[in-house]
């Protein structure tokens, strides 16, 4: 049964994210009145949006792995994992009626796969705790007196709150409410914030063979083959400061470049090597199922009258998109060399030289610091003003674990937001 709000208490979230949701449901467990405030006709966008050719909701990963996943961020994040972690998160989806099941690859879906249902009984819930929504509310900043300013329907209101919590997102999908404007809000308040970059997004290419003038794929091979995806494949970065990435998936050949899982997985690392030096050589390996010495031979194998892209089709499966790849990133020398060809086909090398646009990514990396937070995530230099979610410095690839640990930085921080008002009680 829910706890009968203590009006004498009320906070302010601000943000119908997963992690604005899950801090006003700490607040409502705690006997805070909560207001929900967000900029859009409805809450939960974005997750709506994820969810719509399935929900990802979690990875089943052990917790360490898991962990792992957040890269040098993984040690602010464990605190918040150790509140709300995948198994949790299963748990707290079935409270809502929701059964979920584990995929082939790990990660954890609802059985139905939508996001809508789980949602409509998570607002259910929350309003039976007595959170009161205010839609097309869009969060100013604050006045001169302290109070929050929202641009609504009525025009510009201003709010008073013993408590507030910050869910407003990162950058990305910014036509689903998160567009990053807290940035100057915050900045201009001496918070310290990582600036936003895309995180799990897609890269343009620089020049191709094909299209030596670059960047960007020639007009033949993006007509022909863009939207369509490369797999099997391999992928190896070799970053400096000894970083590296090798994965085996499959990725999407896109008008100027590529994105898709296998790509997100590497984000980071790409992004970085680009920011640093201008560009980044990966290296994809077409046929990862095969050794070196096999392929070698058999592009050497006496082909007759065959013409060789009839004899790497029929002795080693390259046609279609591989065999444009060939194409465009081989001149006629090194395709019609049997040496050449046979090494890049383990080690073709294609350049990246830019990010796709922030807006256009999947999740936003950077944000409020987490050095800038107590273990609450409570701004240390402004009492009572709490951050969750994706607009904390953080990131992580798809799977599961983006959603995860932004609902769990919405459980840390209703609950430090709870604890903070009893103190000051």
């Amino acid at each position: 049964m829910p706890i009968a709000p203590n009006t004498s208490r009320r906070a302010l979230v601000i943000g119908g994210g997963p992690a604005g949701l899950m801090a006003a449901e700490a607040l409502a467990a705690a006997g805070v009145a909560v207001d929900v405030h967000d900029a859009m006709p409805s809450v939960g966008r974005k997750f709506l949006l994820a969810g719509k050719g399935g929900l990802n909701l979690t990875h089943s990963e052990a917790f360490e792995p898991f962990v792992a996943r957040f890269g040098e961020r993984a040690e602010a994040i464990a605190p918040l994992l150790k509140r709300l972690d995948g198994p949790a998160l299963r748990e707290w989806a079935q409270g809502l009626g929701v059964e979920t099941f584990v995929g082939s690859s790990g990660r954890v879906f609802p059985v139905d796969m939508k996001a809508a249902p789980l949602l409509r009984a998570w607002l259910t819930r929350l309003r039976a705790a007595g959170v009161r929504f205010h839609q097309r509310s869009r969060w100013l900043g604050w006045g001169e007196d302290g109070a929050l300013r929202f641009a609504g329907p009525e025009g510009e209101i201003q709010v008073q709150a013993d408590a507030v919590v910050l869910a407003l997102g990162g950058a990305s999908w910014p036509q689903l409410g998160s567009n990053g404007a807290w940035v100057e809000s915050l900045g201009a308040r001496g918070v310290e914030i990582a600036p936003l970059r895309a995180a799990n997004c897609g890269f343009d290419v620089g020049a191709t063979a094909a299209h030596p003038d670059g960047p960007g794929w020639s007009a033949v091979f993006a007509e022909r083959f863009a939207g369509l995806p490369v797999k099997p494949v391999a992928l190896h970065i070799e970053g400096a400061g000894g970083r590296r990435f090798e994965r085996q998936g499959e990725f999407v050949i896109t008008a100027s470049g590529i994105e898709g899982s296998l790509i997100y997985a590497a984000s980071a690392l790409l992004r970085d090597e680009i920011a640093e030096h201008g560009q980044v050589t990966l290296h994809l390996d077409l046929l990862p199922d095969r050794d070196a010495a096999f392929v070698a031979a058999e592009v050497a194998r006496p082909r007759g009258p065959r013409s060789l892209s009839t004899h790497l089709k029929s002795r080693l499966g390259i046609e279609g998109l591989k065999a444009g790849l060939l194409h465009e990133m081989l001149g006629k020398a090194e395709y019609a060399d049997p040496a050449v060809l046979a090494a890049r086909l383990k080690r073709l090398p294609l350049t990246l030289v830019a990010a796709r646009p922030v807006a256009e990514a999947i999740s936003t990396a950077g944000g409020v610091r987490f050095e800038a937070l107590d273990a609450g995530l409570m701004v240390k230099t402004m009492p009572g003003l709490f951050c969750a979610g994706e607009m904390l410095d953080w990131e992580a690839p798809t799977g599961g674990y983006l959603l995860t640990a932004s609902m769990a930085s919405g459980r840390v921080a209703g609950e430090g937001a709870a604890a903070w008002l009893a103190q000051q009680r």
